[in-house]
């Protein structure tokens, strides 16, 4: 799972696997440790019809709703956007890069731009 911020935007991408586990265990979690504190990134599924973000301590929660995650997961949909007050927030499947880069992107989805690209 991964996280950019930027200004008052919050993106996660998840590969498949991590949404797989999401759909599994409706929670998924990872920690940045930065010696003296750590920070902890995550997503819970609730039952809320709305997606929503908090910052509690030391940790950044995404809160997704359960009913929208059987269709994200069986589905080409490629992610859910919402705004939590002045938030925005964006929920997506992490696609395999069209350049070269030296991350492992062996569980990331096939991305759909690669065909229209050749």
């Amino acid at each position: 799972m991964k996280i950019r911020i930027k200004g008052n935007f919050i993106r996660y991408r998840l590969t498949r696997s991590e949404v797989d586990g999401l759909a599994e265990n409706k929670t998924l979690a990872e920690t940045v440790d930065f010696g003296s504190r750590k920070l902890i990134y995550s997503i819970t599924c609730t039952a809320d019809n709305n997606m929503s973000a908090s910052f509690i301590g030391d940790e950044i929660n995404l809160k997704f709703p359960s009913v929208w995650l059987a269709e994200w997961q069986t589905t080409d949909r490629v992610g859910y956007k919402a705004e939590d007050g002045t938030l925005g927030i964006l929920l997506e499947k992490d696609f395999t890069c069209l350049d070269q880069v030296e991350e492992d992107q062996s569980d990331n989805y096939p991305n759909p731009l690669l065909n229209e690209s050749k």
